[in-house]
Protein backbone atom coordinates (compact mmCIF):
# COMPACT_ATOMS: atom_id res chain seq x y z
CA UNK A 1 0.00 0.00 0.00
CA UNK A 2 1.33 3.41 -1.02
CA UNK A 3 2.15 6.17 1.81
CA UNK A 4 -0.31 8.64 2.91
CA UNK A 5 0.93 11.89 1.91
CA UNK A 6 2.46 13.51 4.93
CA UNK A 7 1.01 16.97 4.05
CA UNK A 8 -2.21 15.36 4.03
CA UNK A 9 -1.53 13.25 7.72
CA UNK A 10 -0.54 16.61 9.28
CA UNK A 11 -3.78 18.59 8.30
CA UNK A 12 -5.55 15.44 9.90
CA UNK A 13 -3.22 16.30 13.17
CA UNK A 14 -4.11 19.46 12.91
CA UNK A 15 -8.37 18.71 13.14
CA UNK A 16 -7.53 16.35 16.08
CA UNK A 17 -5.44 18.85 17.70
CA UNK A 18 -7.70 22.07 17.36
CA UNK A 19 -11.00 19.70 17.91
CA UNK A 20 -12.78 19.69 14.83
CA UNK A 21 -11.83 16.32 13.37
CA UNK A 22 -14.82 14.62 11.58
CA UNK A 23 -15.76 11.41 11.90
CA UNK A 24 -19.00 9.31 10.53
CA UNK A 25 -21.30 8.11 13.05
CA UNK A 26 -24.88 6.25 13.31
CA UNK A 27 -26.50 7.03 16.54
CA UNK A 28 -29.94 5.61 16.47
CA UNK A 29 -32.97 5.81 19.22
CA UNK A 30 -32.73 9.12 19.53
CA UNK A 31 -34.89 12.09 19.67
CA UNK A 32 -34.55 13.56 16.35
CA UNK A 33 -33.73 17.59 16.56
CA UNK A 34 -30.80 17.10 14.27
CA UNK A 35 -32.50 16.16 10.76
CA UNK A 36 -33.75 18.13 7.45
CA UNK A 37 -36.83 16.16 7.62
CA UNK A 38 -39.14 19.16 8.92
CA UNK A 39 -42.48 17.26 8.02
CA UNK A 40 -41.61 13.76 9.23
CA UNK A 41 -41.71 12.39 5.18
CA UNK A 42 -38.46 10.83 5.08
CA UNK A 43 -40.78 8.13 7.44
CA UNK A 44 -44.12 8.56 6.39
CA UNK A 45 -45.77 5.24 5.59
CA UNK A 46 -48.31 6.67 3.42
CA UNK A 47 -45.74 8.33 1.29
CA UNK A 48 -43.82 4.74 0.91
CA UNK A 49 -47.32 3.50 -0.07
CA UNK A 50 -47.95 5.84 -2.44
CA UNK A 51 -44.64 5.69 -4.00
CA UNK A 52 -44.30 1.97 -4.45
CA UNK A 53 -48.21 2.32 -6.18
CA UNK A 54 -47.21 4.97 -8.52
CA UNK A 55 -44.36 2.53 -9.93
CA UNK A 56 -46.97 -0.59 -10.17
CA UNK A 57 -49.27 2.42 -11.91
CA UNK A 58 -46.78 3.64 -14.45
CA UNK A 59 -45.38 -0.30 -14.78
CA UNK A 60 -41.97 1.27 -14.15
CA UNK A 61 -39.73 -1.95 -12.77
CA UNK A 62 -36.34 -0.75 -13.36
CA UNK A 63 -33.87 -0.61 -9.77
CA UNK A 64 -31.69 2.61 -11.84
CA UNK A 65 -32.10 4.62 -14.68
CA UNK A 66 -28.58 2.81 -16.76
CA UNK A 67 -26.93 6.16 -17.48
CA UNK A 68 -26.89 10.11 -17.87
CA UNK A 69 -30.08 12.15 -19.10
CA UNK A 70 -28.78 12.99 -22.27
CA UNK A 71 -27.82 8.90 -22.74
CA UNK A 72 -30.38 6.38 -21.72
CA UNK A 73 -31.33 7.70 -18.21
CA UNK A 74 -34.08 10.46 -18.93
CA UNK A 75 -36.83 8.29 -18.33
CA UNK A 76 -40.65 9.16 -18.23
CA UNK A 77 -41.21 9.75 -14.47
CA UNK A 78 -38.91 12.68 -15.80
CA UNK A 79 -41.59 14.16 -17.83
CA UNK A 80 -44.02 13.66 -15.08
CA UNK A 81 -42.13 15.27 -12.35
CA UNK A 82 -40.70 18.41 -14.24
CA UNK A 83 -44.52 19.82 -15.12
CA UNK A 84 -45.03 18.96 -11.81
CA UNK A 85 -42.60 21.33 -10.42
CA UNK A 86 -43.47 24.28 -12.41
CA UNK A 87 -46.71 24.40 -11.22
CA UNK A 88 -46.23 23.79 -7.70
CA UNK A 89 -44.07 26.79 -7.50
CA UNK A 90 -45.08 28.58 -10.09
CA UNK A 91 -42.15 28.24 -12.95
CA UNK A 92 -41.82 28.61 -16.54
CA UNK A 93 -39.23 25.97 -16.47
CA UNK A 94 -37.72 23.33 -14.18
CA UNK A 95 -34.52 20.80 -14.45
CA UNK A 96 -34.45 17.80 -12.28
CA UNK A 97 -30.25 17.58 -10.83
CA UNK A 98 -28.79 14.51 -8.43
CA UNK A 99 -28.68 17.05 -5.64
CA UNK A 100 -28.57 20.42 -4.14
CA UNK A 101 -25.07 20.47 -4.18
CA UNK A 102 -25.03 19.65 -8.09
CA UNK A 103 -27.62 21.54 -8.85
CA UNK A 104 -25.97 24.52 -7.39
CA UNK A 105 -22.64 23.56 -8.95
CA UNK A 106 -24.00 22.79 -12.10
CA UNK A 107 -25.75 26.47 -12.08
CA UNK A 108 -22.88 28.67 -10.52
CA UNK A 109 -19.85 27.37 -13.13
CA UNK A 110 -22.20 26.78 -16.30
CA UNK A 111 -24.28 30.49 -16.31
CA UNK A 112 -21.55 32.93 -15.09
CA UNK A 113 -18.79 34.16 -18.02
CA UNK A 114 -15.37 35.52 -17.94
CA UNK A 115 -16.01 39.42 -17.02
CA UNK A 116 -19.43 38.80 -15.71
CA UNK A 117 -19.56 39.73 -11.95
CA UNK A 118 -21.20 37.60 -8.81
CA UNK A 119 -22.23 39.09 -5.51
CA UNK A 120 -23.25 36.57 -3.05
CA UNK A 121 -24.24 36.64 0.19
CA UNK A 122 -20.81 35.57 2.72
CA UNK A 123 -22.96 32.43 4.42
CA UNK A 124 -24.41 31.00 1.26
CA UNK A 125 -23.94 27.40 0.52
CA UNK A 126 -20.42 26.08 0.04
CA UNK A 127 -22.30 24.32 -2.86
CA UNK A 128 -22.89 28.08 -4.18
CA UNK A 129 -19.15 29.42 -3.78
CA UNK A 130 -17.74 26.15 -4.91
CA UNK A 131 -19.61 26.43 -8.13
CA UNK A 132 -18.96 30.07 -8.63
CA UNK A 133 -15.39 29.20 -7.89
CA UNK A 134 -15.65 26.75 -10.89
CA UNK A 135 -16.78 29.51 -13.05
CA UNK A 136 -14.44 32.38 -15.33
CA UNK A 137 -16.28 35.03 -13.28
CA UNK A 138 -15.30 37.64 -10.29
CA UNK A 139 -17.01 37.04 -7.20
CA UNK A 140 -17.30 39.12 -4.49
CA UNK A 141 -19.10 38.69 -0.78
CA UNK A 142 -21.58 41.32 1.01
CA UNK A 143 -22.33 41.35 4.51
CA UNK A 144 -25.09 38.81 5.67
CA UNK A 145 -28.79 39.81 4.47
CA UNK A 146 -27.26 43.40 4.37
CA UNK A 147 -28.38 45.07 1.63
CA UNK A 148 -26.34 48.14 2.36
CA UNK A 149 -23.32 46.56 2.12
CA UNK A 150 -24.39 44.52 -1.22
CA UNK A 151 -25.16 48.13 -2.90
CA UNK A 152 -21.80 49.31 -2.13
CA UNK A 153 -19.87 46.15 -3.37
CA UNK A 154 -22.12 46.51 -6.61
CA UNK A 155 -21.71 50.50 -7.01
CA UNK A 156 -17.38 49.73 -6.31
CA UNK A 157 -16.52 46.76 -8.57
CA UNK A 158 -19.08 47.24 -11.27
CA UNK A 159 -17.64 50.84 -12.12
CA UNK A 160 -14.31 49.00 -12.49
CA UNK A 161 -15.45 46.33 -14.63
CA UNK A 162 -13.79 46.99 -18.22
CA UNK A 163 -15.77 44.17 -20.13
CA UNK A 164 -18.49 45.97 -22.19
CA UNK A 165 -20.94 42.66 -22.27
CA UNK A 166 -20.88 41.96 -18.67
CA UNK A 167 -23.88 40.19 -16.63
CA UNK A 168 -24.23 41.03 -12.89
CA UNK A 169 -25.67 38.09 -10.19
CA UNK A 170 -27.03 38.38 -7.34
CA UNK A 171 -26.74 35.45 -4.58
CA UNK A 172 -28.92 34.43 -1.36
CA UNK A 173 -30.72 31.99 -0.16
CA UNK A 174 -34.56 32.37 1.12
CA UNK A 175 -33.83 30.69 4.89
CA UNK A 176 -29.95 29.92 5.82
CA UNK A 177 -29.08 26.78 6.91
CA UNK A 178 -26.73 27.45 9.78
CA UNK A 179 -28.39 30.95 11.37
CA UNK A 180 -32.65 29.82 9.84
CA UNK A 181 -32.93 33.51 9.06
CA UNK A 182 -33.82 35.61 5.85
CA UNK A 183 -33.13 38.17 3.96
CA UNK A 184 -35.41 41.32 2.85
CA UNK A 185 -36.10 39.63 -1.02
CA UNK A 186 -37.79 42.20 -2.09
CA UNK A 187 -35.78 44.91 -1.56
CA UNK A 188 -33.31 42.29 -2.99
CA UNK A 189 -35.19 41.80 -6.15
CA UNK A 190 -36.42 45.82 -6.53
CA UNK A 191 -32.76 46.22 -6.31
CA UNK A 192 -31.75 43.89 -9.17
CA UNK A 193 -34.90 44.80 -11.16
CA UNK A 194 -34.11 48.40 -11.07
CA UNK A 195 -30.60 48.05 -12.28
CA UNK A 196 -31.04 44.98 -15.10
CA UNK A 197 -29.15 42.14 -13.02
CA UNK A 198 -29.91 38.13 -11.87
CA UNK A 199 -31.32 37.96 -8.41
CA UNK A 200 -30.88 33.91 -7.83
CA UNK A 201 -32.12 32.57 -4.50
CA UNK A 202 -31.81 29.50 -2.90
CA UNK A 203 -34.63 27.98 -1.58
CA UNK A 204 -33.42 24.74 0.17
CA UNK A 205 -34.23 25.37 3.38
CA UNK A 206 -37.64 27.16 2.57
CA UNK A 207 -39.49 24.56 -0.08
CA UNK A 208 -41.78 22.01 2.03
CA UNK A 209 -42.16 24.35 5.14
CA UNK A 210 -42.69 28.02 4.08
CA UNK A 211 -45.32 29.50 1.47
CA UNK A 212 -48.93 28.07 0.57
CA UNK A 213 -48.46 24.20 0.25
CA UNK A 214 -44.71 24.71 0.81
CA UNK A 215 -43.82 26.10 -2.04
CA UNK A 216 -41.24 28.38 -0.39
CA UNK A 217 -40.87 32.22 0.21
CA UNK A 218 -40.88 33.13 -3.61
CA UNK A 219 -44.11 32.45 -4.43
CA UNK A 220 -45.11 33.46 -1.37
CA UNK A 221 -44.22 36.82 -2.07
CA UNK A 222 -45.10 37.11 -6.01
CA UNK A 223 -41.41 37.13 -6.62
CA UNK A 224 -41.28 34.52 -9.32
CA UNK A 225 -41.06 36.72 -12.14
CA UNK A 226 -38.35 38.87 -10.51
CA UNK A 227 -35.92 36.22 -9.93
CA UNK A 228 -33.74 34.93 -12.61
CA UNK A 229 -33.51 31.15 -11.08
CA UNK A 230 -34.63 29.44 -8.10
CA UNK A 231 -32.62 26.14 -6.44
CA UNK A 232 -35.37 23.87 -4.69
CA UNK A 233 -34.49 20.76 -3.01
CA UNK A 234 -36.30 17.63 -1.82
CA UNK A 235 -33.78 16.16 0.56
CA UNK A 236 -34.99 18.09 3.23
CA UNK A 237 -38.83 18.63 3.92
CA UNK A 238 -39.79 16.62 1.39
CA UNK A 239 -38.10 14.03 3.23
CA UNK A 240 -36.39 12.09 0.01
CA UNK A 241 -33.84 12.82 -2.72
CA UNK A 242 -32.48 14.87 -5.78
CA UNK A 243 -33.05 18.95 -6.28
CA UNK A 244 -34.13 21.10 -9.39
CA UNK A 245 -33.37 24.78 -10.75
CA UNK A 246 -35.93 26.40 -11.63
CA UNK A 247 -36.46 29.71 -13.99
CA UNK A 248 -37.17 30.14 -17.85
CA UNK A 249 -36.93 27.74 -21.03
CA UNK A 250 -33.99 29.43 -22.18
CA UNK A 251 -32.41 28.83 -18.40
CA UNK A 252 -32.74 25.01 -18.81
CA UNK A 253 -31.75 24.91 -22.18
CA UNK A 254 -28.42 26.30 -21.07
CA UNK A 255 -27.89 24.22 -18.01
CA UNK A 256 -29.19 20.95 -20.31
CA UNK A 257 -26.29 22.27 -22.70
CA UNK A 258 -23.33 23.41 -20.47
CA UNK A 259 -23.74 22.05 -16.48
CA UNK A 260 -21.77 19.28 -16.05
CA UNK A 261 -22.60 17.68 -12.90
CA UNK A 262 -25.78 17.09 -15.29
CA UNK A 263 -24.63 15.86 -18.46
CA UNK A 264 -22.11 13.28 -16.68
CA UNK A 265 -23.82 12.39 -13.88
CA UNK A 266 -25.95 9.15 -14.09
CA UNK A 267 -29.38 9.86 -13.37
CA UNK A 268 -31.44 9.66 -10.62
CA UNK A 269 -33.93 6.15 -9.97
CA UNK A 270 -37.17 5.80 -10.99
CA UNK A 271 -37.83 5.03 -7.62
CA UNK A 272 -36.37 8.71 -6.39
CA UNK A 273 -38.43 10.89 -9.10
CA UNK A 274 -41.79 8.40 -7.76
CA UNK A 275 -40.77 9.79 -4.15
CA UNK A 276 -40.36 13.20 -5.48
CA UNK A 277 -43.66 13.14 -7.45
CA UNK A 278 -45.85 11.45 -4.45
CA UNK A 279 -44.10 13.73 -1.69
CA UNK A 280 -45.18 16.79 -3.62
CA UNK A 281 -48.84 15.53 -4.19
CA UNK A 282 -49.25 14.45 -0.69
CA UNK A 283 -48.00 17.98 0.86
CA UNK A 284 -51.25 19.36 -1.19
CA UNK A 285 -53.43 16.88 -0.22
CA UNK A 286 -52.33 17.85 3.59
CA UNK A 287 -54.39 21.41 2.94
CA UNK A 288 -53.03 24.80 2.94
CA UNK A 289 -50.82 24.66 5.88
CA UNK A 290 -49.35 21.46 6.07
CA UNK A 291 -46.65 22.35 8.38
CA UNK A 292 -49.19 23.96 11.28
CA UNK A 293 -47.85 21.57 13.70
CA UNK A 294 -44.07 22.82 12.66
CA UNK A 295 -45.13 26.32 12.93
CA UNK A 296 -47.01 25.32 16.65
CA UNK A 297 -43.76 23.46 18.12
CA UNK A 298 -41.37 26.77 16.52
CA UNK A 299 -44.03 29.16 19.00
CA UNK A 300 -43.56 26.93 21.97
CA UNK A 301 -39.96 26.18 21.75
CA UNK A 302 -39.54 30.45 21.61
CA UNK A 303 -41.25 30.82 24.48
CA UNK A 304 -39.72 28.09 26.57
CA UNK A 305 -36.73 29.65 25.59
CA UNK A 306 -37.68 32.93 27.14
CA UNK A 307 -39.17 31.11 30.26
CA UNK A 308 -35.76 29.64 31.15
CA UNK A 309 -34.08 32.80 29.85
CA UNK A 310 -31.60 31.62 27.29
CA UNK A 311 -32.90 33.96 24.34
CA UNK A 312 -30.00 35.44 24.13
CA UNK A 313 -27.76 32.45 23.10
CA UNK A 314 -30.06 31.64 20.00
CA UNK A 315 -29.67 33.84 16.89
CA UNK A 316 -33.18 35.75 16.14
CA UNK A 317 -35.34 32.85 13.59
CA UNK A 318 -38.53 32.32 12.96
CA UNK A 319 -38.17 29.40 11.03
CA UNK A 320 -37.52 25.44 11.91
CA UNK A 321 -33.91 25.88 12.09
CA UNK A 322 -32.50 27.53 15.58
CA UNK A 323 -29.16 28.49 16.38
CA UNK A 324 -27.38 28.27 19.63
CA UNK A 325 -24.05 30.36 19.47
CA UNK A 326 -21.71 28.18 21.79
CA UNK A 327 -18.25 29.90 21.17
CA UNK A 328 -15.32 27.68 20.56
CA UNK A 329 -15.50 23.92 19.32
CA UNK A 330 -14.54 21.79 22.45
CA UNK A 331 -17.39 23.71 24.73
CA UNK A 332 -20.03 23.05 21.73
CA UNK A 333 -19.03 19.17 21.11
CA UNK A 334 -19.10 19.35 25.40
CA UNK A 335 -23.06 20.35 25.17
CA UNK A 336 -23.92 18.18 22.35
CA UNK A 337 -22.28 15.13 23.96
CA UNK A 338 -24.02 15.96 27.48
CA UNK A 339 -27.61 16.06 25.30
CA UNK A 340 -27.09 13.09 23.31
CA UNK A 341 -25.97 11.04 26.65
CA UNK A 342 -30.10 12.39 27.69
CA UNK A 343 -31.52 11.13 24.69
CA UNK A 344 -31.19 13.63 22.24
CA UNK A 345 -29.70 13.86 18.69
CA UNK A 346 -28.33 17.44 18.37
CA UNK A 347 -24.44 17.46 16.81
CA UNK A 348 -22.77 20.93 17.23
CA UNK A 349 -21.42 22.47 14.22
CA UNK A 350 -17.84 23.66 14.29
CA UNK A 351 -15.36 25.56 12.45
CA UNK A 352 -14.78 25.87 9.32
CA UNK A 353 -18.56 25.16 8.60
CA UNK A 354 -19.44 28.03 10.51
CA UNK A 355 -16.72 31.06 11.47
CA UNK A 356 -14.47 30.73 14.18
CA UNK A 357 -16.32 31.90 17.55
CA UNK A 358 -19.56 31.11 16.17
CA UNK A 359 -19.51 27.36 17.13
CA UNK A 360 -22.98 26.65 17.71
CA UNK A 361 -25.89 23.70 18.32
CA UNK A 362 -27.58 23.91 15.15
CA UNK A 363 -31.35 22.53 16.38
CA UNK A 364 -33.79 21.49 13.72
CA UNK A 365 -37.57 21.29 14.88
CA UNK A 366 -40.00 18.72 13.51
CA UNK A 367 -43.56 18.41 13.16
CA UNK A 368 -43.47 15.29 15.05
CA UNK A 369 -41.19 16.55 18.50
CA UNK A 370 -43.91 16.51 21.12
CA UNK A 371 -44.30 19.84 23.21
CA UNK A 372 -42.89 17.41 26.35
CA UNK A 373 -39.62 16.77 24.35
CA UNK A 374 -39.41 20.34 22.93
CA UNK A 375 -39.70 21.52 27.03
CA UNK A 376 -37.41 18.98 28.23
CA UNK A 377 -34.68 19.66 25.68
CA UNK A 378 -34.47 23.25 26.63
CA UNK A 379 -34.74 23.06 30.06
CA UNK A 380 -31.60 20.67 29.87
CA UNK A 381 -29.65 22.99 27.61
CA UNK A 382 -30.63 26.07 29.89
CA UNK A 383 -28.33 24.16 32.79
CA UNK A 384 -25.79 22.91 30.29
CA UNK A 385 -24.98 26.85 29.13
Amino acid sequence: MNQFPEKLQRALAARKREKTFRSLQTLEGLIDFLSNDYLGFATNEILFSKTFQLLLTENVASNGSGGSRLLSGNHKLYNTLEPLLCDFYKSEAALVFNSGYDANMGLFSALPQRGDLVFYDEYVHASIREGIRMSHAKSYSFSHNDLASLEKKVALNVSRNEHAESSVYIVTESVFSMDGDTPPLKAFAKFAKTNGYHLIVDEAHAVGVLGKNGAGLIPELKLEKEVFARTVTFGKAFGCHGAAVLGSKNLKDYLVNFAKPLIYTTALTPHTLATIITAHEYIGELGKEPNASLKRNIDFFKKQLSIHKIKEHFIPSDTAIQGCIIPGSKMAKEVSKKLIDKGFNIKAILSPTVPDGQERLRICLHSFNSTEEIGLLVKLLASFI
